[in-house]
């Protein structure tokens, strides 16, 4: 059985279609790039998936059970995390603070000692140890991203969905993010990744989708999709397929 089954589902706002008829499968343990140029879909397919948009059209199913039509909240209580494009933070508690509002607000919530020995693993976990009581709002850029992605792994998520979490990073702070991601891979964390960058897309994943205008184009061994005529015209256009 898959771990995260989309059938056919479509998202419309008005009479403009932003994912039409999107379906894929992602087995437990993959990393799988969904991949795009801008305003193919993509990130409405993370918000439908993550319970932040409701479908139009479709369903969505976790371990063969639907979790379309259920609030974010229950969605991630199921086994659903993911980051934003944006990083969301608290900007007026500590980095610890941050990732103990996650963990009150999961599934099985952590308070006290408990949590504050929780903490420390994510952020040891995401190279941030010995930093909760640093004010959020001090944070560089790749900072804000880590501590974002511990709260993310606070909730001990099943799928954990990244939306251009590489974004905006110059070359080492990228090799670092990087690496970090293929750690969790290794610990066995299912990672669906929105992302631009295609040596870290090369790194990570070993399957890539790719849509356009709202559809799936792709679906296949990275390599083999990259080359792809379609995915390249898709992102660079007709000249250069």
């Amino acid at each position: 059985m898959s771990l995260l089954s989309l059938h056919e589902i479509t998202k419309r706002f008005g009479g403009l279609s932003a994912v039409n008829g999107l379906s894929f499968d992602v087995a437990a343990g993959e990393t799988v790039g969904l991949l795009g140029p801008n305003g193919s879909g993509k990130t409405t397919a993370l918000n439908m998936i993550s319970g932040y948009l409701p479908l139009s059209e479709g369903h969505i199913t976790l371990l063969g059970e639907p979790i379309s039509g259920l609030p974010p909240e229950k969605i991630a209580h199921r086994g659903i995390a993911r980051t934003f494009q944006l990083v969301r933070a608290l900007p007026s508690l500590s980095v610890g603070e941050n990732v103990l509002a996650a963990l009150a607000f999961r599934k099985a919530p952590l308070w006290g000692a408990e949590a504050e020995e929780r903490i420390g693993e994510l952020l040891e976990a995401v190279g941030l140890a010995g930093r909760a009581s640093q004010p959020a709002d001090s944070l560089t850029y790749i900072d804000l991203k880590r501590m974002e992605l511990a709260r993310a792994l606070a909730a001990d998520p099943q799928l954990l969905l990244l939306d251009e979490w590489l974004a905006g990073l110059n070359p080492t702070e990228l090799r670092t993010g990087i690496d970090l991601i293929a750690s969790l891979r290794e610990r066995g964390i299912t990672i669906l990744l929105v992302e631009h960058v295609m040596d870290a897309v090369r790194a990570l994943c070993s399957r890539c989708i790719v849509m356009n205008t709202g559809t799936r184009i792709a679906d296949g061994p990275t390599a083999e999709v990259l080359a792809d005529a379609e995915v390249v015209r898709a992102y660079l256009g007709q000249d250069h397929a």
